[in-house]
């Protein structure tokens, strides 16, 4: 079976060599992209797939010459080192091959478009909301990315009631895919006069950026209507009415930007989300069909899950769906986050991997 699917893999890869070749393919702008894709996707596989190959031929021909008798003993012997080396580095390859064939997201790869949203606990959730914020910021700008904020209601005293941005930079999805879910935070709210300890929460939801050529939209489906933007009064207030609503009339979603002093910006970060939110839609209404793919990911994604717990008393942050705590919460907030998310891109592999039957 694992030969099998490295053999088809490389099968693939040709058959799509050829096809980037063709005139109709080339001509085909979706089509070509959805090919140079899915090329790209299986590339790595292959190559370590055709070093494989390399290593047994070199191991088997070691073999024929360990077992002819018409050579010296100091030829035969060179020939057991050589089997035994190129026997250990097959073994390693297998390991290797067996990681690249577990079956990657496609979204992976991919920017990623992130809203946060106040939950329960009033102003406290949305002084919260402001520090996950925060939190992301600094863990995108470790890793190089940029955050590009679409809109944005704040509160009098600096909380976030809701913020939609996208974190660009190749591999954001990969990243941030395991925020989506309720956020808890446990800790004495500055507008607690007796010392309080109150629970709060925030919920993200994450979703992959995508182009127009992967999600279908009738342009007669979207109304489209310019507003003033909303903000906390003083200097957050747009006099102007740049910021755009759409509404998709079919599924009833509503996108609102106001973060560009153009309308059309607005207009076009506003569609943006709006692919993304179709995209994610259409996804998830093919999981739920899929029982057996829901049971390999970490965590359903839900955004009424609660994924992860931040106490401040204690100074720890806990990961719901691996059980993981950590006791450096402020390092956390500031954008160290790298130590969970390790855990939970390598538990998302061994369940691929199981789920394989690699």
């Amino acid at each position: 079976m694992f030969l099998k699917k490295l053999q088809s893999a490389e099968d693939r890869f040709r058959e799509i060599e050829q096809m980037l070749t063709l005139p109709e393919v080339v001509s085909d702008n979706s089509r070509y992209q959805k090919l140079i894709r899915e090329y790209n996707s299986i590339m790595a596989v292959v190559e370590k797939y055709r070093e494989y190959k390399a290593c047994e031929s070199e191991m088997r021909d070691a073999d024929l010459m360990m077992r002819d008798s018409t050579l010296d003993s100091d030829l035969r012997e060179l020939a057991e080192d050589e089997f035994k080396a190129s026997r250990d580095r097959l073994e390693l390859l297998t390991e290797e091959l067996k990681i690249l064939l577990i079956p990657k997201d496609p979204n992976d790869d991919k920017n990623v478009v992130v809203e946060i949203r106040q939950g329960a606990g009033g102003e406290e959730a949305a002084l919260f909301g402001a520090d996950i914020f925060r939190m992301y910021s600094m863990y995108s700008a470790a890793l190089g990315y940029k955050i590009d904020v679409m809109s944005l209601n704040e509160t009098e005293l600096g909380g976030i009631k809701s913020i939609a941005f996208t974190v660009i930079g190749e591999g954001a999805y990969s990243r941030f895919k395991f925020e989506s879910g309720v956020h808890r935070v446990q800790r004495i709210p500055v507008t607690e006069s007796n010392g309080r300890i109150q629970t709060s929460t925030v919920t993200v939801a994450v979703l992959p950026e995508v182009d127009a050529v992967e999600v279908e939209i009738n342009p007669a489906d979207i109304k489209i209507e310019s507003c003033k933007s909303s903000g906390a009064g003083g200097q957050h207030i747009n006099k102007t009415e740049s910021a755009v609503r759409l509404t998709h009339i079919p599924t009833g979603i509503v996108i609102e930007c106001d973060q560009e002093r153009s309308q059309l910006q607005n207009k076009e970060k506003a569609l943006r989300i709006l692919y993304s939110k179709i995209y994610d839609m259409k996804q998830r209404e093919q999981s739920e069909a899929i029982a057996s793919q829901r049971k390999s990911q970490v965590g359903s994604g839900d955004r009424s899950e609660k994924i992860r717990t931040y106490n401040f008393p204690q100074s720890r942050v806990t990961d719901h769906r691996i059980n993981k705590t950590v006791f450096n919460l402020a390092a956390f907030l500031n954008g160290d986050m790298g130590d969970i998310i390790g855990d939970l891109l390598a538990q998302e592999a061994a369940e691929r991997l199981k789920g394989e039957g690699l």
